[in-house]
């Protein structure tokens, strides 16, 4: 599944028998034409702010997780409890209640919310995609509460690329968000790592570049159900959600500087295992 130098090579593949329940599709979105989209237990949000926007998060019941890139401005969080400002990239993570955004520069900025959340809930451009939840998916259950409800901000410049971990990885009581490392030019084609995921969607957020995004649903017994394999070519902003259990990998195939951010709803427990892999896990504990 992964080369024998890939961090991941040592993941353990539950040996799971087939529920035979249908496979949904994945999902190609442009952030551009839909900002607002989500997957079975998260809300995306992406944002094209400007220099003095004040952006309303709502009051949420469950947190509020803001992904910023190299491309994102200078920005306030503004809770109840006072004021913090974020100047570089990494993940804000806003405890529940009501907040807002004042946005100090132009650039992209990507909340995340849950999918339950009643000021969002209805605003996602692909919501009918989920009017029934995807039986092949686990349902949020959120992670213990840390020991402290405040603003929290995990800035990438403390924390170096690393051979021996994949990406940095950074959990929430209800997401987990990995900021891979930057591609520079196409992935080479001799070294794709297909693999699958049992029982959770992934979000692939690209902020740079383009990808293509190889997809394969297994074939289940009902021959009418089988899909053609998909090579999907998509740019950036975009993300992509990849249900389980297709097997799939995601192909860098810019010239330029290419990006993913993947995102999953419940954290993932296989990473969360992985001593020193979750760079925050001293915060946010596991169940």
């Amino acid at each position: 599944m992964y080369e024998k130098d890939d961090p991941r090579s040592g993941l353990a593949t539950a040996a799971r028998p087939d529920s035979g329940d249908a496979i949904a599709p994945a999902q190609y979105l442009d952030l551009w034409e839909t900002p607002v989209v989500r997957a079975q237990n998260v809300i995306l949000i992406h944002t094209d702010a400007r220099d003095g926007d004040d952006l309303d998060n709502g009051t949420l019941d469950g947190e509020l997780a803001v992904v910023v890139t190299d491309a994102s401005p200078a920005f306030t969080v503004l809770t109840g409890d006072g004021a913090t400002r974020i100047t570089e990239p990494g993940l804000v993570v806003v405890p529940p209640g009501a907040s807002r955004i004042g946005v100090h520069g132009d650039g992209p900025l990507v909340r995340l919310v849950e999918a339950t959340e009643p000021a969002w809930r209805d605003k996602p451009a692909n919501a009918d995609a989920y009017a029934q939840d995807h039986p092949r998916v686990t349902l949020l259950e959120r992670w213990p509460a840390p020991a402290e409800e405040r603003v929290r901000f995990y800035p990438l410049s403390e924390v170096p690329d690393d051979p021996k971990r994949f990406g940095r990885i950074f959990r929430t009581r209800s997401f987990m968000v990995n900021f891979l490392s930057r591609q520079d030019g196409p992935r080479d084609p001799h070294r794709l790592s297909p693999h699958h995921h049992d029982d959770f969607e992934q979000l692939s957020l690209a902020v740079q570049g383009e990808y293509v995004h190889h997809i394969r649903t297994p074939w289940l017994p009902d021959r009418t159900t089988w899909r053609e394999d998909e090579h999907v070519r998509i740019g950036s902003p975009s993300v992509t959600i990849i249900p389980p259990p297709t097997v799939h990998t995601s192909e860098a195939n810019s010239p330029g500087v290419n990006q993913l951010i993947d995102i999953f709803s419940p954290p993932r427990a296989d990473f969360s295992e992985k001593p020193g892999w979750v760079l925050n896990a001293d915060d946010y504990p596991m169940p």
